[in-house]
């Protein structure tokens, strides 16, 4: 019986949530990749964020977008796992939205993280 356990996400960009990780000082590894879990089980995915437990996290592409794997039980990161997927997605979101709006001529003209965790994001394109 695995002990492993998804959790469904709206990430769908390899790269975006690569960076994301990254942004935030996660260390993983690009997959395809095992992730460990429960009696030496694994599960394959395309990111994988090592524990010292032994116990990994991973975010396994299932058709659709990538889903969190991780023998949730032992869960070894500083935050929940709801604040840490949190936190991935608003950095996912920032940077999809700075790739998909940069292709489209927008350049940032302020970046502000506020008291209450939100960052305010303001465009600018120049037509000529």
């Amino acid at each position: 019986m695995s002990h492993f356990s998804t959790i469904k996400t709206q990430i769908r960009n390899l790269k975006s949530l690569q960076s994301a990780l990254s942004e935030l000082g996660i260390d993983w590894k690009a997959g395809p990749h095992p992730v460990r879990g429960y009696q030496g089980q694994t599960q394959t995915a395309q990111v994988v964020i090592e524990q010292e437990n032994g116990y990994d996290v991973g975010f396994s592409w299932n058709g659709q977008s990538y889903e969190l794997v991780s023998d949730l039980q032992y869960w070894q990161q500083p935050l929940t796992v709801n604040r840490f997927l949190s936190q991935v997605t608003q950095r996912y979101a920032l940077n999809t939205v700075l790739e998909e709006t940069t292709q489209q001529g927008f350049q940032v003209a302020e970046q502000q993280k506020n008291q209450d965790g939100s960052i305010r994001l303001v465009l600018q394109r120049w037509n000529g």
